[in-house]
Order: structure tokens, then sequence, then C-alpha cells
């Protein structure tokens, strides 16, 4: 993922059986086409350069079975791990967080939610026949990914859409290649785990 231009979009497929979204850049060109297999106990996602599935460019698998506080690896094409994600358990129960991992096992960046009770609204009045239906259009919670000095970088918002199916990546601050490459991974770990959570 080189020379990639923000705003990015995350597009869900609703019509297969598998958890996948196709990743598209400012230009509509497609960056990513990412899926996840189904029913293992262990995460296993495969980050291809498009739905064709032409050639596998990441993978990302998780550390333990399933477990609320593993962490994701991130490997190249070439198996060479270039970061991770970690979720923190307890502290993801009311909001989301994460947190990212750089090459070198250091502590780079966070990820939070940035409103809990969008997610908690989105949850209750999910489950009224009807208006369930439309909650999608009404509750669109964000992830901002910060330094540790707590200055926002980029930020990722759900789009009003049935089912919860578009998000867009929006960049708030000049990142290195590196890390845009590390936080895009990130979210798009985050956001599979997000949306089996509710």
């Amino acid at each position: 993922m080189q020379d990639i231009k923000f705003p990015i979009k995350f597009s869900f497929n609703i019509t297969t059986l598998s958890n996948d979204f196709t990743a598209t850049d400012a230009s509509g060109k497609t960056i990513a086409y990412v899926k996840q297999k189904m029913f293992k106990l262990k995460e296993d996602i495969s980050i291809f350069n498009n739905q064709n599935k032409t050639q596998l460019n990441y993978k990302i698998s998780a550390d333990k079975w399933i477990d609320f506080s593993a962490a994701y690896s991130f490997k190249n094409s070439k198996g060479q791990e270039v970061g991770k994600i970690a979720r923190k358990g307890w502290a993801s129960i009311w909001k989301a967080h994460y947190e990212l991992i750089d090459k070198h096992q250091k502590l780079q960046y966070l990820i939070r939610e940035e409103n809990a009770w969008i997610k908690v609204l989105d949850s209750v009045l999910g489950q009224i026949p009807i208006l369930g239906g439309f909650t999608g259009y009404l509750f669109n919670p964000s992830y901002v990914v910060t330094d540790l000095r707590n200055t926002s970088i980029v930020r990722m918002k759900k789009e009003p859409s049935f089912f919860g199916r578009k998000f867009e990546l929006t960049q708030l601050k000049p990142i290195d290649e590196d890390d845009k490459e590390r936080i895009i991974l990130g979210y798009m770990m985050m956001v599979l785990l997000e949306r089996r959570r509710g």
C-alpha cells in the first residue's frame, strides 16, 4: 500500500458468506480486498491487492485462541512482521481501545472510540422491529488514532448505510508511509472486530 491518498473508504460486501470488504482511496482505486476466514478459532485475515485476489499483500493473525484481549500481527507478503494491533480487553468493554505497535514491538499509536453512547443506542434501538433496520443511518461511531502526545492523526467514521457496511478514514495530520501502512492495517483489523461486537 504505497502512495495512498486519503480519504479511504471501506465497503463491506453483504452478498457473500465471508466477512469481507474492499478498500478504495480518494481516486476510487482499489487498494485492498480484505477477507476474513470464517469459523476459525484464531483470527485469520488475508489482504489482497484486489477482489480477484491476484496478489496476497498481507496476513493478519491472532496470537491467541478467541480472546477479547488478543494481539493481531501484520505480516507482509515476505512473512515479515510490520506491526501489530492489541485490543485492551477490560478497557474496551465500554469504549473500544486498541494499541498500535510498530515492527520493533514499541507502542506507537492508540485507537479509541470517540463516543461510546452511540454504540449503546445503536445496540438498544437495533432490537426494536422496523426501527432496527434504520439504526445504520442514525448512529455512526467514530474511532480516532492518536500519537503518544494525544495528537489526533487519523479518524475512521461509519457512514450512514444499511447494515453498517461503509466506513471512511480521514487523515488529520501528516504521517510517513510506514506509519500510514500500519494505521490502515490496524483499522482493517479493528473494524472486523468492532462490527462483530455490534
